[in-house]
């Protein structure tokens, strides 16, 4: 996936983006209220965008929850695009990016069928499985400094 761009984002910048990747992934695939998806704190959050050939294809959001925790939230790769492990970049480069601030902890919500993928990126599972807009998850944790 040579053609694959990531770059770091406003909300304000990829808006309409952000918007048409989450829409089709969560509400429609997922059927998961737009309320609970747009819930406001997009502005405030940072965002990866994913494209190629500039068709913007992934998205996730970076949501600081203090100088030194963010959580990463909605990841969402559109269908005819996964399997070439996209999620995987997105969330690599999200990592990535994190490890250069003074953020210490890194956590999420992952949907119960995909927590390997966040396994494999050396995240640790904290707690039980729990519904989330009427789908499974579990909460899971990365330090990246101490």
């Amino acid at each position: 996936m040579e053609n694959l761009k990531l770059a770091i984002v406003t909300y304000t910048e990829a808006e309409v983006s952000i918007q048409a990747i989450r829409h089709l992934v969560f509400q429609v695939e997922q059927k998961v209220d737009p309320a609970l998806d747009f819930d406001g704190l997009d502005p405030k959050s940072q965002h990866i965008l994913a494209s190629i050939d500039g068709q913007p294809i992934g998205t996730t959001r970076l949501r600081y929850l203090d100088e030194q925790t963010v959580k990463i939230e909605r990841l969402a790769v559109l269908p005819e695009f996964r399997g070439q492990k996209i999620g995987r970049r997105i969330m690599k480069a999200a990592l990535e990016f994190l490890t250069q601030s003074k953020v210490k902890t890194v956590q999420l919500h992952a949907q119960f069928y995909v927590k390997d993928l966040y396994q494999k990126l050396g995240f640790t599972q904290v707690g039980d499985v729990f519904e989330e807009a009427g789908i499974l998850h579990v909460k899971m944790k990365k330090k990246l400094h101490d």
